[in-house]
């Protein structure tokens, strides 16, 4: 029998997860669900945070954005603040499955899901997020790039829940592009996908690169292309990602086929990136 668990705040949450041999925290519960009817998760005790104001909280300032953990994928593609200050995640959280889901879904929740196929991660390394995460014992903060440390596993360890993202304001030079590549249908899981933030700083042209499907886990990659041309940097990157793309097999395609898309993807938002930053 499933118990549901109503906290009223984040002190009750750690303690039912150091008290609990196997809890869950449910968020908007759109990966929950479908994970259980899938068979594929087994708890009986979920813990709602519905009822706690702090993890709904969006703080925006001119150094970036923190979001709390229930903020909703939908706030983080419409929010005009969020576009504003960090316009790569609105747009890549505004590319999660459909409206319905994103007016449910969390943005906790979808990086507590651990997916390698995620939009939102892919921008959120190239914009040097972070997650914070509490437990009974203390809070600590993990950046995005290290979040990720195996197939559907986090670095979340049994008894912490997540708080909050923050997500550092996009630079003001800079120019970024979110590509996503499906091939059953616009809504489902992406075949491959790549985040792509170009950045000017003294004289040094530096580029970001998150791609999304290719691995076990998303993959990050940086590269100097200061001094190249357009044409020059999207061989650069695509040669720089390639070695790093290790797709999974499924029902949306072979490895190679994926591989192929990947590259796709990769040449597509470097080229984007390049051309928005020259004539923008």
């Amino acid at each position: 029998m499933t118990i549901l668990h109503r906290p009223e705040t984040l002190d009750e949450i750690c303690m039912l997860l150091e008290e609990l041999d196997d809890a869950q925290v449910y968020g908007g519960g759109t990966a929950i669900e479908i994970l259980r009817k899938q068979g594929v998760l087994f708890t009986d005790d979920l813990i709602d945070a519905g009822r706690i104001p702090e993890l709904r909280v969006l703080e925006v300032s001119p150094e970036g954005v923190r979001v709390g953990a229930m903020v909703s994928v939908r706030r983080m593609e419409t929010d005009p603040a969020i576009r504003r200050v960090v316009p790569l995640a609105s747009r890549t959280y505004g590319k999660v499955a459909n409206p319905r889901v994103r007016n449910t879904a969390t943005v906790g929740g979808n990086v507590a899901h651990g997916d390698y196929r995620l939009d939102p991660p892919t921008a959120l390394m190239v914009l040097d997020a972070t997650v914070e995460v509490r437990s009974a014992q203390g809070a600590r903060t993990i950046a995005v790039r290290d979040f990720f440390t195996g197939f559907q596993e986090t670095a979340l360890e049994h008894d912490e829940v997540i708080t909050a993202l923050t997500v550092p304001a996009q630079p003001a030079h800079s120019a970024g592009r979110f590509v996503k590549m499906s091939s059953l249908g616009e809504n489902d899981w992406p075949s491959a996908s790549t985040a792509a933030l170009l950045t000017v700083a003294d004289g040094r042209r530096t580029l970001r690169l998150g791609l999304g499907a290719l691995a076990p886990v998303p993959v990050y990659l940086a590269l100097d292309i200061s001094g190249m041309t357009a044409e020059r940097a999207v061989s650069e990157a695509v040669a720089a990602a390639e070695p790093l793309m290790d797709p999974i097999p499924d029902i949306r395609g072979s490895s190679d086929y994926k591989r192929r898309l990947g590259l796709v993807a990769v040449r597509e938002a470097v080229s984007s990136v390049c051309e928005e930053f020259t004539h923008g």
